[in-house]
């Protein structure tokens, strides 16, 4: 539980946390699919890729080796068709903005750590009026190894300047969990794209578990 846990910083994902957006992403990997002859992806299959590196997903989703220059022409054609989809349609998570607010005000170094491409990183916080409000973002591409290993979280406690066992991280896939856990630090898990029992079968479960942000700060607020 995190009643007496005051994190020195909050590092945030962004698919599917502070942007309930991994519909849009659904739809544009159905459209890839039907033109690559993929199957669908099942709740498993989800699972065990949501919150991996693109460079890492092709590989399982194709069944074979794919190459660098491949796995790249890949995650344009479907990264563009999910900018495509998503254009006009982001908003952020409930709660988000008054949970940034309220770290600002409690002098909570914040950060994102996403395994999500450049393009989509830029995209989607102009969509949502908020590239100004992370000042430190790191994506997986920038670290040695993709979630579920610790790195890119790790990272953004080395640039945040903060102990990872200080740092507070929302999640909304059971791969960026593992990664926060296995990096020594705390865990809330959203279930914008996994039911509550799912996260609670975790071994270890995450601490916390609540729809958005808003419901977080309501039984869970951050202050010293």
């Amino acid at each position: 539980m995190l009643s007496s846990f005051n994190p020195q910083a909050v590092i945030l994902d962004i698919d599917g946390t502070i942007v309930d957006n991994m519909q849009l992403h659904a739809e544009a990997f159905g459209v890839f699919a039907e033109r690559h002859g993929l199957p669908a992806l099942t709740t498993a299959d989800r699972a065990r890729l949501d919150g991996r590196r693109n460079s890492e997903i092709f590989p399982i989703l194709f069944k074979r080796d794919v190459g660098r220059d491949e796995w790249q022409q890949y995650e344009a054609e479907k990264e563009g068709l999910y900018r495509e989809l998503s254009r006009g349609r982001l908003m952020p998570l409930s709660g988000l903005t008054d949970l940034i607010a309220r770290l600002s005000a409690e002098g909570v170094a914040v950060a994102l750590a996403t395994s999500a491409p450049e393009p989509n990183v830029t995209h989607t916080l102009r969509e949502l009026d908020l590239a100004a409000a992370f000042p430190i973002i790191v994506r997986g591409d920038q670290v040695a190894r993709g979630k579920p290993a610790p790195d890119v979280f790790l990272e953004a406690a080395r640039q945040l300047g903060v102990a990872p066992r200080a740092c507070l991280v929302f999640e909304d896939a059971p791969m960026g969990i593992v990664a926060a856990q296995a990096a020594g630090m705390r865990v809330v898990a959203l279930t914008t794209s996994f039911g509550e029992a799912h996260f609670l079968g975790l071994t270890p479960p995450p601490d916390f578990v609540c729809g958005d942000f808003a419901a977080f700060l309501s039984t869970a607020p951050i202050g010293r």
